[in-house]
């Protein structure tokens, strides 16, 4: 059985592909206490069968992984095609 998370939150850094902006990825545990894990961390949780998502407008959007044009993997909503509006439209991780 695949483990799915809510990603609430998301850490920035400078850049300019769709890659590039976004460095962590956060939410809520089951108990109440808060996660956090690198965008790379979370690519590979993914590839290993972790799923995640963020609620947009009551209806969960499904994260994949994406290569940018430099090759990089990133995260994105499937709904967002190139760019994770998505995702880049959550609060700061504290």
């Amino acid at each position: 059985m695949a483990i799915k998370g809510q990603i609430d939150c998301i850490r920035t850094r400078d850049g300019d592909g769709p890659g590039d902006r976004i460095s962590h990825v956060g939410g809520v545990h089951p108990d109440g206490t808060r996660w956090k894990l690198t965008q790379e961390r979370a690519v590979h949780l993914m590839e290993e069968g972790w799923g995640f998502y963020v609620a947009v407008s009551g209806q969960a959007a499904w994260c994949e992984v994406a290569i940018s044009q430099q090759g990089n993997k990133y995260i994105r909503t499937a709904a967002d095609g190139d760019l994770p509006h998505n995702l880049l439209n959550l609060p700061e991780c504290s």
